[in-house]
This record gives structure tokens, sequence and C-alpha cells, in this order.
């Protein structure tokens, strides 16, 4: 998300029923896979729709994005900062879990931004990653569309990404 039109026009879609049930699947996903979590980094989190609930629900979350724009929408409970996840500089060891909810595969270099995020984790710290299936019917449906997010995307074989 790179401009106030782009922001706008995912916030806006953020409110049909059916990003409603898709974001609040993650939330689930989310909140049952950092139980015993307190601090969390979420990479790439644009305006934070998601990391907004995980604030709601007690986890001090911090937000990492490129876009300033899409940060300066992001909810008062979240802390955020404007920054690479190739260039994060966090403090050693400060977070207990780390998340990328559907970003990894649009970040340049996630090799380095993996070595990154183990160093910002504490040990036996999690990490969580949620990637866009380049499979599904969604997912190529969006990549038809010129004007859609999923076009920016930089990675799209998975195994290449696991490995």
């Amino acid at each position: 998300m790179r401009n106030s039109e782009d922001i706008e026009h995912y916030l806006q879609s953020c409110q049909t029923d059916f990003w409603k049930a898709v974001f609040q699947a993650e939330i689930e996903y989310l909140l049952e896979h950092l139980a015993g979590c307190e601090d969390v980094l979420s990479v790439g989190c644009g305006p934070a729709a998601i990391e907004s609930a995980l604030g709601e629900r007690g986890f001090r979350v911090t937000g990492i994005d490129i876009s300033r724009e899409a940060l300066d929408r992001a909810p008062d409970n979240i802390r955020t900062v404007a920054a690479s996840a190739e260039d994060m500089s966090f403090p050693e060891s400060c977070f207990d879990a780390v998340i990328y909810v559907a970003s990894l595969q649009f970040i340049e270099d996630y090799r380095k931004a993996m070595k990154k995020t183990a160093r910002v984790l504490r040990p036996n710290g999690k990490l969580i990653v949620m990637l866009l299936n380049p499979e599904s019917g969604l997912f190529k449906g969006k990549f038809r569309d010129p004007n859609s997010y999923v076009r920016k995307i930089r990675h799209t074989g998975l195994k290449e990404i696991g490995t």
C-alpha cells in the first residue's frame, strides 16, 4: 500500500462481509497460537486492522511497514514503525512473537527479513507466517485485476519461501 487511494480502497474492502469473515478467522488463529505471548511484532501490518484486534485483547503490538501513510491509519493501541522488514532495527530478543499476515511474499529480500526476525525473537519465541495461496481461485482472480495489490507480490513459489 503506497498511496492514500490504495489505503482507502483496502480499508473499504475490510468492511465487506467476506473480508470481515477472513479477518475473524485470522484473528482466531492468531489468538490460539499466540497464547502465552505479550509482545508481538507484526511485519507488513499496513493500517493494522488485525493488529488492532490483538491489541484489544491485551497484546502489546508493534507494527512495522514501509508505508508511513498506511501506518498513519493504524489505531492508537498499536505502536508503529516505518521501516522495511530487511532493515528493522529493534533490539535483540525483544518480542515473544513475530507475525507475517499475508506480507512475507511481498518483501523483496525475505531471507534477510527472516534473519532480522530471528534476531528480535526471544528464546522460544513464536514465528507465525500466513501466506497467500497462489493456486487459490481468490488469488488468481485478484491477480487478473491490474489494480490489485496481489500484482505486487514478489514471491509466488511457496516451496521457495519454505526453504
